[in-house]
């Protein structure tokens, strides 16, 4: 069992500290607010926002910020996702408070000036421009808006380029005041810390009275969200791109967090699409055929949905026969059942892969951080252990002919 160090503010803030002998300390703040939690008219904001929070606060400007770590060696970092934001910082230990003073300033007291806005937005734009000549990446995003329609889970993270030029210092603060508060946020740490002193330090923050002006919600609204608007609605769409080769995706809605078979979908993904070599899409498109340098499935699972999805990147006139080798790989996932063998290995495998990438710390404590914000549950790779080794073949199947027939899938390619 990990030992990780946990308490609650009375402000509602949650702390979570994993000890460590590195000389290195990753922490950060990771707040519930992404892409979902934009309003109608808000497209792109929670992405924008987060670009804003390292422009200035009352004591410090840009440039003060972004010196505050480089100049002792540090990292000064954020990214935004659906669900999630988060700012975050690796130092050595000796410059810890340092980079929780700054963390903890940008987070709660950062003023959003508009004539930093007027130069961020360009670079912003330019972000997005960036993306749009990524095909393979933007595909993705354009995959999650056909399958939520209409739903803020389906909004491109980064916005519009028209409607980010509109948003001024009242948007920002709008957003940030009804989100970045201390009750939907928790603040991680990975490293070498005196965790009663690390309490003791935001105790301090909290009887000072640093974070009442976030933490009004009266302007909030919310959008709520009814389980029976994630039915499956497969489609299939054509968009011309003329990029050098066609991107291809396939998927379908999937598994939220807390579903018990989201495991199960875990370990057949691997089996399916999985980073190693020997993933069955891997073997059957490139290594059997050579159609396609890259293929890969995926899985995401939000609150309230999930996502699973496979993405090739082929020639135009090898769309076809491709397809139709995805499709003869589900097919068979569907209709036998894994031996005992096939079971084993490939349960080995995802454990194997899972503890290496444990090994990156900045990862994992980013992970941790989110499971405690999202679930109130430590990270524990060993009861991950535990869930995947009860994992049965009969469940693999169960999965696969749940999620896997072609009138249940949605396609989207790019040509």
């Amino acid at each position: 069992m990990t030992n990780y160090n946990t308490c609650i503010l009375d402000n509602g803030l949650r702390i979570i500290h994993l000890p460590s002998t590195s000389q290195v300390v990753w922490c950060g703040y990771e707040i519930a607010a992404g892409a979902r939690d934009e309003q109608p008219g808000e497209e792109g904001l929670a992405h924008f926002c987060e670009h804003m929070t390292f422009k200035g606060t009352e004591r410090m400007g840009a440039l003060q910020i972004i010196n505050a770590l480089e100049s002792v060696g540090g990292e000064l970092n954020a990214f935004t996702n659906k669900e999630d934001t988060v700012f975050y910082a690796a130092v050595t230990k000796d410059h810890f408070i340092k980079a929780l003073n700054l963390l903890t300033d940008i987070v709660f007291h950062s003023q959003y000036p508009q004539h930093e806005i007027d130069k961020e937005v360009e670079v912003i734009c330019d972000e997005i421009e960036s993306y749009n000549d990524s095909p393979a990446e933007l595909i993705y995003d354009e995959f999650e808006n056909l399958l939520f329609d209409g739903h803020p889970l389906g909004h491109n993270i980064l916005g519009n380029a028209s409607q980010l030029r509109t948003y001024t210092t009242a948007d920002a603060l709008r957003f940030v005041r009804r989100n970045y508060r201390p009750e939907n946020a928790v603040f991680f740490v990975y490293g070498d810390v005196d965790f009663k002193r690390l309490c003791g330090f935001f105790s301090r923050k909290e009887e000072s009275g640093k974070w009442k002006e976030n933490s009004s919600v009266a302007d909030y609204q919310g959008i709520n969200i009814s389980p029976s608007s994630f039915l499956p609605s497969p489609s299939s769409k054509i968009i011309e791109k003329s990029t050098h080769q066609a991107h291809v995706m396939i998927g379908t809605r999937a598994y939220r967090y807390d579903n018990p078979r989201r495991m199960t979908l875990y370990l057949l993904n691997n089996i399916l699409g999985g980073p190693g070599m020997n993933a069955r899409l891997n073997l059957s498109l490139r290594e059997r055929h050579g159609l396609v340098y890259t293929v890969e499935s995926s899985m995401a699972a939000y609150s309230d949905t999930g996502v699973w999805s496979v993405y090739f990147g082929c020639d135009h006139h090898d769309i076809n026969r491709c397809l139709h080798l995805v499709r003869k790989e589900l097919d068979r996932m569907m209709a036998r059942r894994l031996s005992a063998s096939q079971l084993l290995a490939a349960k080995r495998q995802l454990k194997g892969q899972l503890a290496i990438a444990c090994d990156n710390r900045e990862q994992f404590a980013i992970d941790f951080g989110r499971s405690y914000l999202h679930h109130g549950k430590e990270r524990d790779l060993e009861a991950l252990f535990t869930r995947i080794d009860a994992v049965t073949a009969e469940d693999i199947q169960q999965v696969a002919e749940e999620l896997f027939p072609a009138n249940n899938l949605t396609t989207l390619i790019f040509k």
